[in-house]
Order: structure tokens, then C-alpha cells, then sequence
């Protein structure tokens, strides 16, 4: 298998394991669910040339926005494998560590934290919410899932 699609689909497994770890957080411990539509939005928004919002909530609604949302986070998971897997190369897929994919998946939450985040109004690495400590903690604990996921698929494939 070539490394382009060993990325693909790490980074398909390293999304999938983030979204069954915000599943499992909503129904054991009542964590509300990432709310895609949002991002969705932002993402339109982004394509009309406004990056940043003082709240995505209150910004002109897009048709089809959650679905771009889904849209998006897979595609930014399968970007993010596929960096990681041409970073990496063919070497680490012989033999996969998890080490280095877990520094690679946390180094991912920047874009996040200095792109996203201020971009939907929610301030720098998550400032302008109620508990941005939380948040930023909660981010780091699914970026460490989503690395799990990915060394996860590169351990079967």
C-alpha cells in the first residue's frame, strides 16, 4: 500500500475514533456533542472571504451547513494523515510507535486553537468560552484519541 493512502486512511481511522470518543463522553458524562453545523457554517462563510466572527451561532445561516461540517472534519482528518504519513514515511508503517503520531496529533490542535476557535468567535485556544481550560484540556484528551485511532489503523494495516 502506498503511503498516500496508508494517510488516508489513518487519518479516516483517527476521525473515526475521535467521533466515538465525543459519542461515548455524550452518554456516560452528558458532554454536549461537537456541534458540526457550526463549523459548517464557518467554513461557507470562509468561501464569502469572512474568517472570523464574534459568534458563528448569529452569522447568516448556509444550507447544508452540518453536512459541510462532516464534510470538513473528515477532510481535515484525512489531510492531517496524510501529512503525518508523508512526515513519517514508509519506515513508520512497517513498524508504527505511537509516540510520534501522538505528538503529530497533538501539534493538530493549533489549527484548532489559533484558527478555528477564533474564527467561530469562541477566542484563542477557547478564551472566550465559560471554562477554556476545559475546553483546551478536553481538546488535548480528543487529539490524543484521534492519534490512537490513526496509530490504531496503521497497527492492522
Amino acid at each position: 500500500m502506498g503511503v498516500l493512502i496508508a494517510g488516508i486512511l489513518i487519518g479516516i481511522g483517527g476521525t473515526v475514533a475521535m467521533d466515538l470518543w465525543a459519542l461515548l463522553l455524550a452518554r456516560v458524562a452528558g458532554q454536549p456533542r461537537p456541534n458540526w453545523g457550526n463549523v459548517g457554517r464557518w467554513v461557507a462563510h470562509l468561501f464569502r472571504g469572512r474568517v472570523f466572527h464574534d459568534d458563528i451561532g448569529q452569522a447568516a445561516p448556509v444550507a447544508g451547513e452540518r453536512a459541510l461540517g462532516w464534510v470538513f472534519h473528515y477532510a481535515v482528518g484525512i489531510a492531517y494523515g496524510v501529512i503525518f504519513a508523508l512526515i513519517a514515511g514508509r519506515a513508520w508503517f512497517g513498524d508504527p510507535a505511537f509516540v510520534p503520531v501522538w505528538i503529530f496529533s497533538l501539534l493538530t490542535i493549533t489549527a484548532g486553537w489559533f484558527l478555528l476557535q477564533p474564527g467561530m468567535g469562541l477566542g484563542w485556544a477557547a478564551s472566550r468560552t465559560a471554562t477554556p481550560w476545559k475546553a483546551r484540556g478536553m481538546g488535548l484528551v480528543a487529539h490524543t484519541v484521534f492519534g490512537l485511532g490513526m496509530w490504531g489503523v496503521a497497527l492492522v494495516g
